[in-house]
């Protein structure tokens, strides 16, 4: 035991594995979409730019692992997010620390619904592709609730992994499986290139809505590398006696490979369907052979399984820390199982996980336009992404105002604020515009 809390088990490898898995899932989808919408010069730029933004304040975030201690490094480490600023020491800590907690876990769990929306939908267009290959297609009428109730059941299985550090392989398997779909996403995309891509163009929009999407692009692209919600989470689980120096190492590597892979999905994803790209690639592989496009939804669905669980496991152990608090006889009981040795039981943790996967899969299916509020309530990636990491290392460092060194960090942070509230904007005129053609979703 380390800290009165389980050994940590994390390296390297998994910390980039779980880093990079943070970082994809379904956004990678509109990527040419956001280029379509900004542009060759703007889009390329906006990726580069944000996510050397991104990289320079987590950086600044792997510091706060343990900030309370700064003499003893790592041996009195910040278990959450919300426990670095506490101990951070910059003016209301415990207000800022429980406002970050609520944009933390409210953001995750959006993201846990949109990859629930994820996993159901490609389950049901492998069901459609199967049956217009069977007969004709307009008597292909899919209802998504049967695959969605067993995504939710995979989930509710998966999500009996006892701690965040557990699930070391489910992410490793599901950044795999990113790299399947990429690679087939790619390699069709480049097919259809080489052909003479598209030269079909939008409908016909009006300057007020290319201004709108332009935002919506920005916002695709800022949060595709909102991965500082769990980076403390994701550091806790490092095994190494300097978790700092290791935890920004995966972070560049993860970085860099995965802006290469979303550079490469922009750039050739828009050149082959031109102004044409839709805003979800989920049915690019139609222009393929069937087989690719099973293989392809199937790595994209255990890809989003692994996001779910990636994101939930930080919203399990918070309820859990403070029910544990409140009630110390909610703890683990061991059952013998025959041979496979003994399995912790915790009755708490069964029910509230499961009924915990039952909401989030009932929202994800039960309300229209889920998608466009989850992209909303993820906009919030300014505290947690910038905000809060630039005012700890101000307070760490002991940066004077006004200095060089303060303007260019509030500048940094002012640009990414800018940024955010954009989006938010846009998504808000976007989620106006579908209830004009509100229907029930199936």
């Amino acid at each position: 035991m380390e800290d009165d809390r389980p050994r940590r088990t994390g390296t390297f490898w998994t910390a980039s594995a779980h880093i990079s898995l943070a970082m994809v899932g379904p956004v990678v989808l509109s990527v040419a979409w956001d280029f379509a919408h900004l542009g060759w010069i703007a889009g390329p730029a906006a990726m580069c730019l944000i996510s050397l933004a991104c990289y320079y304040t987590s950086r600044l975030l792997c510091d706060c692992y343990g900030t309370g201690h700064p003499a003893s490094g790592d041996d009195e480490p910040n278990y959450t997010y919300a426990d670095a600023i506490r101990s951070s020491g910059i003016p209301n800590s415990e207000v800022k620390a429980k406002a970050c907690a609520f944009i933390q876990y409210l953001t995750l769990f959006g993201r846990a619904i949109n990859a629930a929306v994820g996993g159901f939908v490609s389950m049901a267009a492998i069901k459609y592709m199967n049956c217009i290959h069977e007969s004709n297609e307009e008597e292909c009428y899919i209802v998504s609730i049967p695959y969605a109730i067993i995504f939710g059941i995979t989930e509710i299985l998966l999500s009996q992994i006892p701690d965040f550090d557990g699930i070391w392989w489910v992410s490793i398997v599901s950044v795999v499986m990113f790299f399947t779909y990429s690679l087939i996403g790619l390699g069709l995309a480049i097919a259809r290139v080489a052909a003479g891509g598209s030269d079909e163009s939008n409908e016909a929009v009006t300057g007020t809505q290319k201004i709108w999407m332009s935002f919506q692009a920005l916002g695709d692209i800022a949060s595709a590398y909102s991965f500082s919600e769990i980076l403390i989470e994701i550091q806790d689980t490092i095994g190494s006696s300097n978790s700092k120096t290791t935890m920004k190492n995966a972070t560049l590597l993860s970085t860099v490979v995965i802006t290469t892979f979303y550079m490469l999905w922009g750039c050739v994803g828009y050149a082959a369907l031109g102004d044409s790209t839709p805003k979800d690639l989920t049915d690019f592989t139609f222009y393929g052979p069937s087989w690719l496009f099973y293989i392809a939804n199937a790595a994209f669905l255990i890809n989003v399984v692994g996001v779910y669980q990636m994101c939930s496991q930080p919203i399990f152990a918070f309820v859990e820390e403070q029910a544990a608090s409140k009630w110390p006889h909610t703890r683990d009981r061991e059952i013998p199982l025959p041979c496979l040795g003994h399995y912790k039981m915790n009755l708490f943790r069964l029910v509230w996980r499961t009924v915990f996967v039952i909401l989030t899969t009932v929202i994800s299916v039960a309300f229209p336009f889920v998608n466009v509020v989850v992209e909303i309530i993820t906009l919030g990636f300014w505290p947690l992404a910038v905000y809060f990491p630039v005012a700890m290392y101000i307070k760490q460092k002991q940066i004077e105002r006004w200095s060089l060194t303060w303007v260019c960090l509030q500048m940094l942070s002012m640009a990414c604020l800018a940024i955010s509230i954009m989006a938010t904007v846009a998504s808000i005129a976007e989620l106006k515009d579908d209830l004009k053609y509100y229907g029930p979703s199936r």
